[in-house]
């Protein structure tokens, strides 16, 4: 299998030298292609910290992130602007969708932005469109559309451009439970079918379920990784709280 994703050593601080913290510490693993890894971890555990130094949104410490074999803590300036555009899909909580352009302007503008021609935006729109189920809400702009019809286009907006890695930050977060499953359901597709490779920060051993393989970070380590194997997704589910109790504490508060 082709390795997409490579953590190696990484270590983030914060604060000033009289008052350190560190978010990772000394932080390796793995990501191959096509799969689906699920990072959990109580509320300052750093798996936020790790999500955002992967997406690039923050900077290591020290270590590096590889992303297809190319370093990206060592990009500046248009080189990673060009990999954010080119190279990641994201999927947030709140959607972030524009509320002055329609679905369709939405899911083009990353593509627009490469200067992909008219037609070739198009014929990608009608795909993605149909396999997520959107086709009919094209035209619609983000305040008439339900939670789950905004995370839907977020997700096709996310994969339009075929990235080599899709980050979720909570992606469930702000569903009912209909559209949280809904959603999950076409990770699943994006993930089998499309060959898409997901990594997604989560609260919820429910959503968690749904990967392949999860790592639970406490004080910015891996504290343990599971892996689905050949388990059914309420077996799995049942391993996650297992590893949960053993981070300690109330279950809405470790996860």
């Amino acid at each position: 299998m082709k390795t997409i994703l490579k953590v190696s050593q990484i270590e983030k601080y914060y604060g000033s030298r009289s008052s350190l913290t560190k978010a990772l510490d000394n932080l390796s693993f793995e990501v191959e292609k096509g799969e689906f890894l699920c990072l959990m971890g109580a509320s300052g555990s750093g798996k936020t910290t790790l999500l955002n130094c992967i997406s690039t949104i923050d900077k290591v410490t020290s270590g590096h992130i590889f992303v297809g074999g190319l370093d990206i803590t060592k990009l500046k300036g248009n080189e990673l602007n060009k990999f954010r555009r080119e190279e990641l899909g994201f999927i947030f909580q709140d959607f972030n969708l524009l509320d002055t352009l329609t679905a369709y302007e939405n899911i083009a503008l990353g593509l627009s932005i490469q200067n992909i021609p008219y037609k070739e935006i198009n014929e990608r729109i009608k795909v993605v469109s149909k396999q997520l189920n959107i086709e009919n809400i094209l035209k619609k702009y983000p305040y008439q559309m339900s939670g789950g019809e905004k995370q839907r286009v977020a997700s096709a907006r996310a994969i339009i451009s075929s990235p080599k890695l899709i980050l979720a930050d909570e992606p469930t977060g702000a569903l009912d439970s209909k559209s949280s499953k809904m959603l999950l359901e076409r990770f699943n597709y994006l993930n089998k079918e499309l060959e898409a490779t997901i990594l997604m920060v989560t609260h919820d051993a429910f959503t968690a379920s749904y990967a392949n393989r999860v790592i639970f970070i406490k004080d910015g380590k891996i504290f343990k990784e599971i892996y689905k194997g050949d388990c059914t997704r309420k077996e799995f589910f049942n391993q996650i709280i297992d590893v949960v109790t053993l981070l300690g504490g109330d279950l809405n508060d470790a996860l």
